[in-house]
């Protein structure tokens, strides 16, 4: 049986801030195979690593008076969020910032790291790779994911300066390829591209990679497929905006536009109108080599606490029951790579018989299933239970 890939979800995030270097190097030492960079871009057009392009929930800007003035509000997959944006700074002013632990009262005793920290870039993190592979003797890869690609080719604008009001206009795609051959990290087998958008992994292998000559394995993420669509993590947001903006969706999607449960996308599409066989054999055919599924979507679980006693209580139960997901996808010739395997007591659930589930256990579990990678905020858990692949 082939090994289960080892991802380091953003580094080793339940030990450091995550996408810091430091996460990433440590989750290196404690075995991971990949490690992931969300990837935004500045207003000079490097791409970072953050999990958001917003600022002020991962970073100290709000301790920065000078940049006081660049604090607006945007729309970000159809949310408006306010704060400090990432497409407003150029790379040297971001490398003024220091990085803090995202969610502190899950992660206090990452908080003693506050401010210690920088952004890394992809090319920082390319650097650091290539040094930990050297010398670890292991060839250790990169799985980005662009996040919000939308709203940075199609959607968003620049707020401030000479471009205030203008378009980003940024293909994050383009932008990670060319950082990619720049730096030669282009062995096939060290990187796999992700996203949760299915118009920009499309334009990646139809038109992007083929220009740069190289051909990335490529991952199609799914959100939440519970139905009906009422938040952001349960559609793609490309469909739901080029729907809205009356975009041709067959000269987008091809046959997907017509072929989905529903018969057509539109603004309702969601993830769950996204998981049948006739879906997970379209992205096989046409871009993506495997799928990134929320692991809730097939390990079937049910609320429990619902009176609200703290929010490090765990919050649901298995129900025993597990969907056709995991051999749908394989049988389309797809592999599978599941997120997010957390160790804190929030992000656990309890087994059918009511007792906790152990992180261990839920590694065990997945692997048992047939997963063919594993998103770890702690390297060290998922490395230790490898050992029971079967």
């Amino acid at each position: 049986m082939a090994k289960t890939l080892l991802i380091a979800h953003r580094g080793a995030s339940a030990f450091r801030p995550e996408h810091t270097l430091e996460a990433y190097s440590l989750a290196i030492d404690l075995g991971a195979d990949f490690i992931e960079p969300d990837l935004v871009t500045t207003r000079d057009g490097i791409l970072v690593a953050r999990h958001e392009n917003e600022l002020s929930g991962t970073t100290n800007v709000v301790e920065h008076p000078e940049f006081s003035n660049r604090f607006t509000s945007k729309f970000i997959d159809g949310y408006a969020v306010s704060g400090w944006f990432t497409e407003d700074f150029t790379l040297a002013e971001l490398k003024t910032l220091r990085v803090k632990e995202r969610i502190p009262n899950i992660r206090p005793q990452n908080t003693v790291f506050d401010g210690l920290f920088t952004i890394p870039t992809l090319e920082e993190i390319i650097n650091l790779v290539n040094r930990k592979s050297l010398e670890t003797g292991r060839k250790i890869g990169i799985y980005p994911e662009t996040k919000h690609p939308t709203f940075f080719a199609k959607e968003g604008a620049f707020f401030g300066g000479t471009k205030d009001g203008k378009l980003i206009n940024f293909s994050l795609g383009k932008l990670l390829i060319d950082t990619l051959m720049i730096n030669k990290f282009t062995d096939f087998n060290r990187v796999f591209i992700q996203s949760f958008e299915f118009e920009n992994l499309i334009e990646l292998q139809k038109k992007i990679m083929p220009n740069a000559g190289v051909n990335f394995p490529l991952i199609q993420l799914y959100g939440s497929t519970e139905l009906p669509v009422n938040s952001c993590f349960q559609h793609p947001y490309d469909i739901f905006f080029n729907a809205k903006n009356g975009e041709n969706m067959s000269t987008i999607y091809g046959s997907l536009a017509t072929t989905t449960e529903r018969g057509v996308l539109d603004t309702l599409t969601g993830y769950g109108n996204l998981d049948n066989r006739a879906t997970l054999q379209w992205i096989s055919d046409t871009y993506a080599q495997g799928v990134g599924p929320w692991k809730n979507n097939f390990l079937l679980r049910i609320p429990i606490n619902e009176d609200g006693e703290g929010s490090n209580e765990i919050t649901t139960q298995l129900t025993g029951e597990v969907t056709s997901f995991v051999e749908d996808a394989h049988r389309a010739g797809l592999l599978v790579h599941c997120y997010t395997l957390r160790p804190e007591k929030r992000y656990l659930t309890l087994k059918p018989d009511g007792k906790p589930q152990s992180a261990r256990e839920e590694v065990i579990q997945l692997i048992k299933i047939g997963v063919d990678g594993l998103f770890c905020d702690n390297p060290r858990i998922g490395n230790q239970n490898l050992e029971f692949r079967i």
